[in-house]
């Protein structure tokens, strides 16, 4: 008998009126929200404030967990900073960011839960490059349910960022090394 498939969405709530983005979720089944961003407030878009979200989340019957603190793309964590930036593997490897992945899988065993930051495009969004690429690697399906309501697997998704950017395997390095290049 094999292990039961452990599987994670991620969403951008992006400039989405709440009540798309309740369908959004809906449609992909989403029963859980866990916040990955750093700071759960929008200026533009106050109705995904932390406040204001969790209690819509809350009246679609999806509960609301914030993780920006251990999967968020800006720590305050200098450990994890090189050169003025965040360095994401240096994050990666931090024991908040992998208490916060163990969260993650703890939680998905019981709600079908959708990472959700900011971002539309998850090509543009620190859940696809630092968060799903860390859960993929622990053996988790991610998928993402796109603006028109489509859906994407991260594979599919890494694949549209090796096109973005030109980067491709090749005789000497294979797809692990493009896409860290890319």
């Amino acid at each position: 008998m094999s292990a039961a498939v452990v599987a994670v969405w991620t969403v951008g709530h992006s400039n989405h009126p709440i009540g798309h983005f309740l369908e959004l979720l809906a449609g992909a089944g989403i029963t859980a929200v866990a916040d990955v961003r750093s700071q759960p407030w929008s200026r533009r878009h106050p109705q995904f404030a932390r406040g204001p979200l969790a209690r819509s989340l809350a009246g679609a019957g999806i509960a609301y967990v914030f993780l920006g603190s251990e999967l968020g793309a800006r720590t305050s964590d200098r450990a994890a900073w090189h050169d003025g930036r965040v360095d994401y593997e240096r994050l990666a490897t931090m024991a908040g960011f992998k208490a916060g992945l163990d969260r993650v899988v703890t939680g998905a065993a019981s709600h079908r839960i959708a990472l959700m930051c900011a971002e539309r495009e998850p090509l543009d969004c620190h859940r696809t490059i630092l968060v799903s690429r860390r859960l993929v690697a622990h053996g988790v399906d991610v998928t993402r349910p796109l603006a028109d309501g489509t859906q994407e697997t991260h594979e599919q998704t890494e694949r549209r960022l090796l096109t973005r950017t030109g980067e491709a395997a090749d005789l000497l390095t294979g797809e692990t090394e493009a896409l860290a290049r890319a």
